[in-house]
């Protein structure tokens, strides 16, 4: 089944945020990864997050997307990242 990865961003640097989006997406490329939207958070209806905005990445599965995550050439890019962004990453199953 695929596997979705919602990640929330709360950019701390727009100049590195790109460069990390840029590093990003081959890696996700490489493990069969697209990303299907992104969007700038507008309002909570209800419940509460500091985000600001959000990506959703689809896999072919669950497993490429672990693998994605924890890969050498996406773990090198991690402190680019960090000091793009907080992120937080949540893996999901597709159900139907």
């Amino acid at each position: 089944m695929p596997a979705l990865v919602i990640v929330e961003v709360r950019p701390r640097a727009a100049e590195k945020l790109g460069e990390y989006s840029a590093a990003a997406g081959p890696t996700i490329a490489a493990f069969g990864g697209e990303f299907v939207d992104r969007g700038k958070f507008i309002e909570a209806l209800s419940g509460s997050t500091t985000a600001h905005g959000l990506g959703i990445i689809r896999f072919p599965d669950v497993q490429a997307a672990k693998h994605w995550f924890m890969s050498p050439e996406y773990q090198a890019i991690v402190p680019l990242r960090e000091e793009a962004a907080d992120m937080s990453f949540r893996l999901y199953e597709v159900a139907g």
